[in-house]
C-alpha cells in the first residue's frame, strides 16, 4: 500500500479536524489512550521498573519533538545525539551509539541503515508517536546483544492491542522560525469492544537551518554565504492504517505504514538522500488459561531503501529488506515466581549499489531463545534474564559487477550468549535501591566484517575484519531513587568492561580512490601530482571500559506541597535538574574513545497555573579535551537556554493546547563532540542556532 501525503493534503487534514473536534460529542472518559505503564525491558508491566528507564509522552514528548530521533532524546540522563546536521541523528546512550543501541517500534525490530552511517536518518517521527521509552544499559537482553548500550521503543498503537470506546484522536500543526519548518500531523483512532482503527499521517517541510555564523556554500541552487547550514533542507511524509479484532481470549491486528524523506547531506553541498520505508505488521495474542497466561506474537516486514543522489543523479543505493517475528508466552505465577519465555527470529538482506558502496551485498540470520522472570518479596523484586543466540553473516560480494573484487565473500557463525541479574529492594516508603548486573555477548555486524571502501560520511576508507571475534562485555548499574509527593531524585552510577569492543581505528595509511594502498605521486606534463587520498580506518577489537553517572530530579519550590507553601489556586513552581557524565577509554593504549559527550549539567525552572505554563532552563556542556590523537576535534564548552510556554483550553469535547519554544535563546555558536561532523566538516556544521517554533495541538 502507497501513502502519497502532499503538504496542502495533511494541512488541510489537520485543520478539518481541528474544526470538527470542538463540535465532538464524546465523553472524554471514553477517550482512547495508552495504559501509562513502562513495557520496555519489563514485559510483565510492573509499576516500578528495575533497569534505568526514562518515558516521554504527552505535552513533554510535545515540547521535546525534533525532526530527528536522536535530537528528541538529546540531553536526557545519559542521552545524547550523533547529529549529523538537522536532518539524520541516532541517538548516544551512555557513550554507545550505532548498533549497540537497539531501535524498536512497538517492542518490534524496525531495520533500517541509519547504524551503518551517521547520515542515515532513522525512518521515524515523532508527530505521529504515542511514547517514547528509554532504556539504559545492557539489561534488555530479550533484544539481543545489540541491546548493550541501550533500547529506544517508539510506542504509536498502530496496532491496537486494547478495545476503543468511542471515537477520538489528535491533531497537530507547528512552524519553527530556524528552518522555517511547516509541519503537521494528524492520528485517529476509534472502536468499540469488538473491533479498533487506527489511522495516522504526518508531514515535514523544512529549508536550510539558521546557524550563529555566516558559512559558504557550493550548493548550486544556494549558493554564496549564509547564517545558514548548507544542503541542510528536509521534506518527509508517511502515514500509517492498522486495525484489530478482539475476542474473549485476545486479539488479532496488521497494520501497513509508510514513510519517505528527501533531505541534504550537509557533509557534501550538492548530495542528498531520497529515502523510503514500508513496513508491514501483524500482530495477536491469545490468553489459553492455564500454565501459560497469555502468548503474544509479532510478525513484521520492513522494505527499506534510499538513492544518494549527486545533483539530479543518481548515485550509490542502499536497500535492507528484513523480515522479524517474536513469541512471547507469559506463564502463570509459580508462587512468587512470574515470568517470560520466548523465541526471535530476524532475517535482513542489504545490499549497496554504486560507487560510495563500502560493504558488500550481505544476508544476516539471527534466532534466539530468552527468558525473563521476577521474584517478588515484602521487600522488593529480583529479576533475572538469560539469552542464547545462533547469528549467521554472509558476504555476497558485489553481484552487479564481477570485476570489483575487494569484497571478502564467505559466512561467519555465531552463537552469543548472555546474562542478567537485578535487583529492586524498598529501603523506605520514600526509598528504593536498584543494581543491575549483565553480561553480553555481540556478534559482530556485516559491515564489521566485510567492509572495504570509501565511506564519505566519515571521510575515510573503511576496512572490515573477516576474522572478528565475538564481542563481550560485563556491565553494573547501581541506583539510588527518592521520592515524597512533588519532590524526587534519582542517580545511577555505572561501569562495563569490554573485551573485543569493535570499532573503527587508523591504520595510518592513506588509500588512492581506487583503493590503492600508499599511493604515490603520478608523474605529468606538469611534475610530480598526488592524487586525491583518504586515511584508512579498520574495524578491530579492544579492551575497553565506559564508566559514568547520571542524576536528574525535581523540587517544589512554590505550591501546595512546596518549600514556600501557597494554595492551589496559586500555581506551582519546580526546579528541574539534570546531569550526566561519561568516560570511556581503550584501556589497550590508554587514549580516549571518540564521539563521548562531554560532562553535562541543566535544570529547568518550570511555572504551572491553571491552563497556563512556561519554562525557562538551560543545558551546559563542558569542554571536551578527552579524544583520541588522530581523527577527532577538541569542543568548547557552551550553554544553550531554552523557553517554552503554553495555554491549556476545552472548547466543547476538545482539549487544545496552544505553545511557543525557543530554542538556543542567546544563540550560541557551539559544536557536538558526539558528531563526526565535528571532525570531517568542522566549521561548517554547527549545532542550529536560535528558533522559534509556534503550534497547536488539538485532542479529541
Amino acid at each position: 500500500m502507497t501513502f502519497l501525503f502532499g503538504r496542502s493534503a495533511v494541512g488541510a487534514a489537520v485543520l478539518c479536524l481541528i474544526a470538527s473536534s470542538l463540535h465532538a460529542q464524546i465523553d472524554p472518559a471514553t477517550t482512547p489512550s495508552l495504559q501509562e505503564i513502562t513495557v520496555t525491558g519489563n514485559p510483565l508491566g510492573s509499576a516500578d521498573a528495575i533497569a534505568p528507564i526514562d518515558v516521554l509522552q504527552n505535552e513533554p514528548l510535545l515540547l521535546r519533538s525534533r525532526a530527528t530521533l536522536g535530537e528528541t532524546l538529546n540531553n536526557l540522563p545519559g542521552v545524547a545525539s550523533s547529529y549529523f546536521g538537522p536532518n539524520a541523528s541516532r541517538p548516544s546512550i551512555r557513550g554507545q551509539d550505532g548498533d549497540r543501541i537497539r531501535i524498536l517500534q512497538n517492542g518490534g525490530a524496525a531495520p533500517d541503515a541509519s547504524a551503518l552511517s551517521f547520515d542515515h536518518a532513522v525512518p521515524v517521527d515523532a508527530l505521529v508517536t504515542e511514547r517514547i521509552e528509554v532504556l539504559r544499559g545492557p539489561s534488555a537482553l530479550q533484544y539481543g546483544g545489540s541491546a548493550v548500550g541501550g533500547v529506544v521503543n517508539l510506542i504509536d498503537n498502530r496496532v491496537p492491542s486494547e478495545p476503543l470506546q468511542g471515537f477520538g484522536g489528535r491533531a497537530d500543526l507547528g512552524y519553527a522560525s530556524g528552518s522555517r519548518e511547516k509541519s503537521g500531523g494528524v492520528v485517529l483512532e476509534g472502536g468499540n469492544d469488538r473491533y479498533a482503527l487506527h489511522v495516522d499521517a504526518f508531514n515535514r517541510d523544512a529549508s536550510d537551518t539558521r546557524v550563529p555564523i555566516e558559512l559558504a556554500c557550493e550548493n548550486p541552487k544556494r549558493p554564496g554565504v549564509a547564517r545558514r547550514i548548507c544542503n541542510s533542507a528536509n521534506q518527509a511524509q508517511g502515514g500509517a492504517l492498522g486495525g484489530s479484532v478482539f475476542f474473549d481470549r485476545g486479539f488479532l491486528g496488521a497494520s501497513v505504514s509508510s514513510y519517505s524523506s528527501d533531505y541534504g547531506t550537509v557533509a557534501e553541498p550538492d548530495v542528498s538522500i531520497g529515502m523510503r520505508s514500508d513496513r508491514y505488521v501483524l500482530e495477536g495474542e491469545f490468553r489459553p488459561g492455564g500454565f501459560f497466561s497469555s502468548i503474544r506474537t509479532k510478525l513484521s516486514r520492513t522494505d527499506y531503501r534510499h538513492t544518494e543522489f549527486e545533483g539530479q543523479q543518481a548515485g550509490t543505493r542502499f536497500a535492507n529488506k528484513a523480515n522479524d517475528f517474536r513469541l512471547e508466552a507469559r506463564h502463570a505465577k509459580l508462587g512468587p515466581l512470574e515470568g517470560v519465555v520466548g523465541f526471535s527470529s530476524e532475517s535482513g538482506n542489504f545490499s549497496a549499489d554504486g560507487e560510495e558502496a563500502f560493504a558488500p551485498h550481505s544476508r544476516t540470520r539471527t534466532r534466539a531463545l530468552f527468558l525473563h522472570e521476577e521474584w517478588a518479596a515484602p521487600w522488593g523484586r529480583l529479576s533475572f534474564g538469560a539469552r542464547t543466540e545462533r547469528v549467521s553473516v554472509r558476504s555476497l560480494g558485489y553481484p552487479l559487477d564481477p570485476e570489483v573484487t575487494r569484497f571478502a565473500i564467505g559466512e561467519r557463525r555465531f552463537d552469543p550468549h548472555s546474562a542478567a541479574f537485578g535487583a529492586l529492594v524498598d529501603l523506605a516508603p520514600e526509598w528504593q535501591l536498584s543494581a543491575n548486573l549483565a553480561y553480553t555477548e555481540r556478534a559482530p555486524k556485516d559491515y564489521e566484517l566485510f567492509a572495504n571502501g570509501p565511506h564519505v560520511a566519515t571521510a575515510a576508507w573503511e576496512v572490515g575484519d573477516f576474522d572478528l571475534q565475538k564481542e563481550k562485555s560485563i556491565g553494573l548499574d547501581v541506583g539510588l531513587q527518592w521520592k515524597s509527593g512533588n519532590h524526587r531524585a534519582k542517580v545511577n552510577a555505572y561501569a562495563t568492561r569490554f573485551k573485543n569492543y569493535i570499532g573503527l581505528a587508523a591504520t595510518g595509511n592513506l588509500r588512492g580512490e581506487e583503493g590503492e594502498l600508499n599511493p604515490g605521486p603520478v608523474e605529468s606534463d606538469d611534475g610530480l601530482v598526488f592524487p586525491d587520498a583518504v586515511a584508512e580506518y579498520a574495524y578491530r577489537g579492544v579492551r575497553a571500559r565506559f564508566t559514568g553517572i547520571e542524576a536528574s530530579g525535581n523540587v517544589r519550590l512554590v505550591g501546595s506541597d512546596g518549600w514556600l507553601r501557597r494554595s492551589a489556586d496559586a500555581g506551582a513552581l519546580d526546579l528541574e535538574w539534570r546531569g550526566d557524565l561519561v568516560r570511556a577509554k581503550n584501556t589497550e593504549t590508554g587514549e580516549p574513545l571518540p564521539r563521548i559527550s562531554p560532562a553535562r549539567a541543566g535544570a529547568t525552572l518550570a511555572w504551572r497555573s491553571g491552563p497556563w505554563s512556561a519554562q525557562l532552563g538551560f543545558d551546559h556542556y563542558a569542554a571536551q579535551r578527552r579524544v583520541p590523537t588522530t581523527g577527532a576535534r577538541e569542543t568548547d564548552a557552551f550553554t544553550l537556554w531554552n523557553a517554552a510556554l503554553t495555554y491549556r483550553m476545552k472548547v466543547e469535547r476538545a482539549s487544545l493546547t496552544w505553545y511557543a519554544r525557543l530554542d538556543n535563546l542567546g544563540d550560541k555558536l557551539a559544536y557536538s563532540a558526539t558528531s563526526i561532523l565535528t571532525s570531517t566538516a568542522y566549521p561548517n556544521a554547527p549545532l542550529p542556532g536560535r528558533s522559534l517554533k509556534v503550534g497547536l495541538r488539538a485532542s479529541f
